[in-house]
């Protein structure tokens, strides 16, 4: 029986004596505080995914990484002139430094204005402008760029450290917490629902 106030000793079995017992490794708080900063790291990340991936995912509804524009303009008219002469004056009317990329005649009364991202429909005898294009969504456009990996090689390299950090969290997350809440209970039967979730759309689908 132990001794009250004695050091925590256990007799060693080869001479009798007692001998210092192990200090036994805790591997848990390691894990969480590893769980922990490697999750801060995954964040920004993460929302870039996630985000992303929403808009992906309704790509048949909608364009994700552009504005469609669609504006009239009413300018003083009739628009009289040499196509360019024409072209400067709306362009100045419409406040655009940008230089077109084509011009050319529609009809005789419709000339077309070419830019970058966007088309202006002029009508000369009206002096209407219809602006059809796009403009980029910023955000977005920049994260479907990431994520669907068309960037440089560099990027791969990042990309597929963000999916082995996604391993380690998910794994990790697998033994953070010991007893019934955790593997051995009902965190088993959490996991088995979302790794049958996916599995069972697959096997319902009957895809791919």
């Amino acid at each position: 029986m132990p001794i009250p106030g004695a050091k925590n000793v256990m007799p060693d079995p080869a001479s009798g004596a007692l001998a210092p017992r192990r200090r036994r490794i805790h591997f848990r708080p390691w894990l969480r505080a590893l769980h922990r900063d490697i999750g801060y790291l995954a964040v920004g990340f993460t929302f870039i995914y996630a985000l992303s991936g929403l808009a992906v995912n309704h790509i048949k509804d909608w364009d994700p990484n552009f504005h469609q524009i669609n504006i009239t303009h009413r300018l003083s008219g009739p628009l009289i002139g040499a196509d360019e002469p024409v072209s400067k004056r709306v362009l100045q009317a419409l406040g655009v430094h940008e230089a077109p990329l084509e011009l050319y005649r529609a009809s005789e009364t419709r000339l077309e204005i070419v830019l970058d991202k966007r088309t202006l429909h002029v009508d000369t005898q009206s002096g209407v402008v219809l602006e059809e294009g796009q403009k980029p969504r910023f955000f977005l456009r920049a994260a479907n760029f990431l994520h669907l990996n068309r960037g440089k090689k560099a990027w791969t390299f990042i990309a597929d450290s963000y999916a082995v950090f996604l391993l380690f969290l998910a794994s990790s997350g697998l033994f953070m917490i010991p007893g019934r809440k955790g593997l051995i209970g009902r965190g088993a039967v959490i996991a088995a629902v979302g790794a049958a979730i996916p599995t069972l759309y697959v096997v319902l689908s009957r895809t791919p």
